[in-house]
């Protein structure tokens, strides 16, 4: 069994019942459910992820004080511990005096400062920009149980994905990125002797490509760990993720042709993509070109005339 699965099972089971029973004046305050970091919000759980951090559990989201009071918080605190130590063969983990549990009693206005960096969620288009995407991955995933307050489901929706405009500013510098990188300095590395860099090369594109490739799906890249397997799962260039797996895991003495190939392989793929879904009016096979293209279809001029790197 997953751990979302397991999470909402306990819920249904246990933590719904609590509530109910001793709570009923609060729910309409409240949210539960399931989401943030970890594996098994992503629905990346298995054997081996299960020797941290895995348990039957669930968060129960609060509005600020005013709503909910500290007091009211605290007893919600003892009786979420007080559920069942075990479930389904699981162990529920201990609390750490330290912080950084994943489940029980969370201010939304918390969580949500953790991830965004504001607490309601509301971005400027410098936080846009600068935020890391594991983060909006991770205030995105998962699943919501139950919300009667609404607020979490709100935020959650305004951070769904990016603006477009903000797409199309990061799309430009990591398609610059790709044609620099595999396009021109890869081949020049290894014509220079530097193998090292050239491999460096071969890592800079593959990231900006596996980048471009969610954004083009309009889907947050998780944290690098897991990019692969979400990569896999894309309905839109996930093929790429076979021979992006290739390029990294390659030598460059007899496979530098054929590599090149590869890497001019994906470009063209991403080319086709960027015309498909009208993102580019560039006609070549030359990715800085489409970079240069993506950027100008920028409406907001500080935002267009900011480098072209400016949101990587």
């Amino acid at each position: 069994m997953q751990g979302m699965e397991l999470s909402e099972r306990f819920y249904e089971e246990y933590g719904k019942p609590m509530l109910e029973e001793q709570f009923p004046h609060l729910i309409p305050y409240l949210a539960v459910g399931l989401f943030g970091s970890g594996s098994e919000c992503f629905g990346f759980d298995d054997e081996l992820s299960r020797d941290h951090d895995f348990e039957p559990g669930f968060c129960i989201f609060l509005p600020g004080e005013e709503i909910v009071d500290r007091r009211q918080a605290f007893l919600l605190e003892r009786a979420y511990a007080k559920l069942p130590k075990t479930y389904l063969g699981f162990e529920r983990q201990k609390l750490s005096p330290t912080g950084g549990n994943r489940h029980g009693v969370l201010r939304t206005e918390d969580f949500v400062l953790a991830k965004t960096g504001t607490k309601d969620g509301i971005l400027t288009i410098s936080q846009w920009m600068t935020i890391p995407e594991q983060s909006l991955a991770e205030m995105t995933n998962g699943k919501v149980f139950m919300d009667e307050y609404g607020e979490i489901t709100r935020i959650r929706g305004s951070l769904a994905v990016f603006p477009r405009e903000i797409r199309l500013k990061k799309l430009a510098g990591h398609l610059m990125n790709m044609a620099q990188a595999g396009q021109y300095n890869y081949m020049r590395c290894l014509k220079h002797g530097e193998q090292a860099a050239a491999q460096l090369a071969v890592f800079e594109y593959v990231k900006s490509a596996m980048a471009v490739i969610f954004l083009l799906n309009d889907v947050y890249q998780p944290y690098y760990k897991w990019s692969f397997r979400k990569l896999r799962t894309l309905p839109k260039l996930s093929l790429c993720a076979e021979v992006m797996e290739y390029l990294l895991t390659t030598d460059n003495d007899a496979s530098a042709e054929e590599k090149y190939s590869v890497i001019e392989g994906i470009a063209a793929d991403v080319i086709d993509e960027l015309i498909a879904q009208e993102l580019t009016k560039a006609v070549c096979g030359d990715l800085e070109k489409h970079a240069v293209s993506v950027n100008d279809a920028i409406q907001d001029a500080q935002l267009r005339n900011m480098h072209i790197f400016a949101a990587l």
